[in-house]
């Protein structure tokens, strides 16, 4: 079989317009239907029929060539459209902002406030730059889920992100989720976790019109940085994963207040643990020089740290949930760890973030 590069070849050598052969030439000679002369004798020799003969064989010739030609660009084409990157359309996506816990690092500050809604550049909170990336890459699907001390994001949810007065627009919506009690044993109990709390409002998903979501992006509310997360879903639909993780390079002197990662050269995670101490954190340390780090920045920045923004395949966050640990609570801790084995879980790291600073 030919390999792309001799048919893309083959098809600008057939395209060209210049004469394969110095006979092609006769089609337009000027002595084409005329009579030759000697000193002896004057031929009768009119080239007509040959000209007739030959423009026959050529034209066939040059009908099998161009139809060559013709299978030689179509196989470049539907060669680029196989391995071209898929686009991810924002529609398909479905955003859940956690509200977070008790916010003990931020105190006082958060003793009677929730730390998304913890004031931040003057009249903004910590909730508005996750808020603000979602809606700058085209999510307008949003869910906030809430817990402690909820009042006060609750009510700045409500007033800033006012969309129709009720109305949806669109199919586009920003909700709060609050804690709440259900029927069954665990709806008796506050959020357990991370997963436990989106593991509650799955059936959302499950509604008719929400037919058209495909992945769920989940981030935490209480972070400072900017990201275009349609870039980060795109990654993650071309890498065919189930789940990915973003992450980043931090030093040691943090590394033990992020879950820590470890990869293949195929940038799947093969190792997960969330917060390592002592022993398990030496144990997390990388290369970092082979994600593009110099050798002077990999000294310095020798983990890497999720940062707790992760995309799932709909389908894959209900079995997981669901299925096959639905007593995890937390996706840090049980969840991803737990889903190495049978799941591919990514691991992204791209230009597409701007990291500034976690809370």
């Amino acid at each position: 079989m030919m390999m792309a590069s001799e048919l893309h070849g083959i098809s600008m050598l057939l395209s060209s317009k210049k004469p394969f052969f110095d006979r092609d030439r006769i089609l337009s000679s000027s002595f084409s239907g005329s009579k030759l002369h000697s000193k002896n004798a004057t031929f009768d020799f009119s080239y007509g029929k040959f000209v007739s003969v030959v423009q026959r064989k050529t034209n066939r010739r040059f009908l099998a060539t161009s139809t060559l030609a013709d299978v030689a660009n179509n196989f470049m084409t539907l060669q680029s459209t196989i391995f071209a990157e898929e686009e991810a359309n924002p529609k398909t996506v479905a955003s859940i902002i956690l509200g977070g816990g008790a916010g003990t690092r931020l105190f006082p500050l958060t003793q009677k406030r929730a730390k998304p809604a913890v004031p931040f550049g003057g009249c903004y909170r910590l909730v508005d730059i996750p808020m603000s990336n979602c809606i700058n890459s085209g999510i307008s699907k949003i869910y906030v889920l809430t817990q402690f001390n909820s009042q006060s994001l609750n009510r700045h949810i409500a007033r800033t992100y006012n969309l129709g007065g009720g109305v949806n627009c669109g199919g586009s919506f920003i909700e709060v989720l609050a804690a709440s009690q259900t029927l069954g044993e665990s709806g008796n109990k506050w959020f357990q976790g991370t997963a436990d709390a989106v593991r509650r409002f799955l059936w959302l998903f499950e509604d008719a019109e929400h037919k058209s979501i495909e992945n769920i992006l989940i981030l935490c509310g209480d972070q400072l940085y900017r990201m275009d997360y349609m870039e980060l879903v795109k990654k993650h639909i071309n890498s065919c994963a189930d789940i990915s993780v973003s992450c980043l390079p931090v030093d040691g002197s943090r590394a033990s207040d992020f879950g820590l990662v470890k990869v293949d050269e195929r940038g799947q995670i093969r190792r997960f643990m969330e917060k390592p101490k002592g022993e398990f954190l030496r144990s997390m340390h990388v290369d970092t020089t082979v994600f593009g780090l110099s050798a002077q920045e990999a000294r310095k920045l020798p983990y890497i740290a999720s940062m707790g923004i992760y995309v799932f395949k709909l389908d894959v966050l209900r079995k997981l949930l669901r299925n096959c640990y639905p007593n995890a609570n937390d996706f840090g801790s049980e969840v991803l760890p737990k889903a190495l084995k049978d799941f591919k879980v990514q691991w992204l790291l791209g230009r597409y973030w701007d990291y500034k600073i976690f809370l």
